[in-house]
């Protein structure tokens, strides 16, 4: 975790803490305001597994967003606003490592180090513009945002690429093989494609091999995958062949849900508005209006602006700004 205040950066290894919860009073009050970069995934693993609470956040890739920017990288921010070049970038490397590279040391300090200019700089730009109260509210929903447990989901594996080219026994292997990757992840503690890559369950699931050594022939598997998991590899394959075809998954029929010829009507009307606001204003479509907020404003059909605001998802912002315009479109007074 890297830290920073104007006066310097802190680095915290969480492999070397019991856990990090006395840090959780430094971030639910109001004051500091928490400065990160496209935090959504950060703030959503500490509230998770930390028991964090965040009440003012400013994030740089929201701001950047509101300012038009196309490109959110925060390397290209950096450069972009502040003239500023990062270090190499070591996002590739194995970060349960220790100790850290002095090279390791300086990208994690960099990463934090020059949020508090960015923010200035993308602060007076967002003033210029009218548009910081949006992106102060957009921020807010970001810290307030409360984060579910996350849900087993017995069919993901449907979800790998090429996944649908498979025979019956071949998704039987992958979802044999889903499985085995979600244990060893849990057990080392680690996303699960840094132990195995989809194209890699893929490629097994394809060849169905029936030993070590067929295994080690197939792109992707390494010496080290097959030293550390070749032989539960191996039985996961064995597993699913033994399965009887009545066992064998089957892709699951989802009927699709039709869409009344109205509420489809008004979602092209949507879709014709964000296109010239989008080209008028200077914000990429889905910031401006997304396509689920697309589809939830033509199913709710409001004709005002206060009913427009009271949709699920439409800030305050949108409703001030272009609400008029939103209802106009739909065909509203």
């Amino acid at each position: 975790m890297q830290l920073a205040t104007p006066v310097g950066v802190w680095l915290i290894d969480p492999l070397a803490l019991p856990d990090l919860t006395p840090l959780v009073p430094v971030f639910a009050g109001q004051s500091p305001v928490v400065v990160v970069h496209a935090g959504d995934n950060d703030l959503s693993h500490l509230k998770r597994r930390y028991g964090f609470a965040f009440r003012s956040i400013f994030d740089t890739s929201i701001a950047a967003r509101f300012v038009g920017a196309t490109s959110l990288g925060l390397d290209t921010l950096l450069e972009t606003w502040l003239g500023v070049t990062l270090p190499p970038s070591r996002q590739r490397d194995d970060w349960s490592v220790r100790p850290l590279a002095p090279g390791q040391i300086d990208y994690a300090a960099a990463d934090v180090r020059h949020l508090f200019a960015l923010k200035e700089r993308l602060t007076q730009e967002l003033g210029a513009r009218g548009r910081l109260a949006w992106m102060e509210e957009e921020c807010a929903a970001l810290a307030a945002q409360i984060v579910p447990e996350r849900v087993v989901d017995p069919d993901a594996y449907l979800g790998v690429k090429g996944a649908r080219e498979l025979s019956p026994r071949g998704l039987a292997i992958l979802r044999e093989l889903w499985a085995l990757r979600e244990s060893l992840a849990r057990a080392a503690d680690r996303p699960p494609f840094k132990i195995l890559s989809e194209d890699i369950l893929l490629a097994i699931a394809r060849a169905a091999p029936r030993d070590t050594a067929s295994l080690a022939t197939l792109p992707g598997v390494t010496s080290r995958v097959l030293s550390r998991w070749g032989q539960p590899l191996a039985v996961a394959v064995e597993r699913a062949l033994a399965l009887r075809e009545a066992n064998l998954p089957q892709w699951p029929q989802r009927p699709r849900a039709r869409i009344p010829g109205s509420v489809s009507r008004r979602i092209e009307a949507l879709r014709k508005w964000r296109a010239g606001a989008t080209q008028r204003i200077g914000l990429e479509p889905g910031v401006l209006l997304p396509n689920r907020l697309i589809g939830q404003i033509a199913e709710a059909a409001p004709r005002t602006i206060e009913q427009l605001a009271g949709v699920d998802g439409v800030r305050r912002w949108r409703a001030e700004a272009f609400g008029a315009e939103i209802i106009a479109a739909l065909g509203g007074p």
